[in-house]
């Protein structure tokens, strides 16, 4: 999996996002993410390989920044927020004295913390395989829902590099039930997504080291 860094305030930064639909014309005027396509798996398995390739290449990002649309019931539709924390809502070994949420005989809390360097609005994330809608977003304790950047933390975590996340709410309110609900707002977000990647100049110049 190839992957390019692009440089920003003076830092390396890899993008990553999901799907071309997610990428459009003021994103891409921009920078050129990795796809990783949609999913944990499909998410930690392409940046784990490009991350393992960029450190072979002695050309590690300072910064990962992984973003895309995301779904909320609490969240405004349109708004684009900075991720807090991330979770995993499928993993789950309770039975055995685990806690929910924590990976058996891996050190990650519930909520792994992100990086933070933008002024915009906060929000916890949770990562899962499935699709929410409807009265699904009550069993999750987050504020929004996506399906990649827990699995891109994880690949993070392996290589020692800080992760982002920025997350435009592209649906929620009401039941999720076409692809068209998901799309409608794309346009939008990729618009202030972009606005969003245009603050980040000034705030890691503004970060020491």
């Amino acid at each position: 999996m190839k992957a390019a860094c692009d440089i920003i305030g003076g830092r390396r930064l890899l993008f990553v996002m999901a799907v071309e639909a997610e990428y459009g014309p003021h994103l891409r005027a921009r920078f050129t993410p990795l796809m990783t396509g949609v999913g944990p798996v499909e998410a930690a398995l392409a940046t784990g390989m490009a991350l393992q390739a960029l450190a072979r290449q002695d050309g590690l990002p300072d910064l990962v920044v992984c973003l895309g649309s995301a779904g909320s019931r609490t969240c405004p539709l349109g708004d684009i927020f900075q991720i807090a924390s991330v979770s995993w809502r499928d993993m789950d070994a309770s039975r055995l004295g685990f806690t929910k949420g924590v990976t058996p005989f891996i050190d990650h809390p519930v909520d792994v913390p992100l990086a933070t360097p933008l002024d915009l609005p906060l929000a916890r994330l949770s990562t899962g395989a499935n699709i929410v809608g409807g009265n699904d977003y009550a069993a999750i304790d987050a504020d929004m829902v996506d399906m990649e950047t827990f699995a891109v933390a994880r690949a993070c975590a392996r290589f020692d590099v800080p992760l982002m996340g920025l997350r435009g709410v592209s649906d929620g309110p009401g039941e999720l039930d076409h692809i068209d609900s998901w799309t409608a707002l794309l346009g939008l977000l990729d618009e202030r997504l972009a606005l969003a990647v245009d603050g980040l100049e000034a705030a890691l110049r503004a970060q020491p080291g």
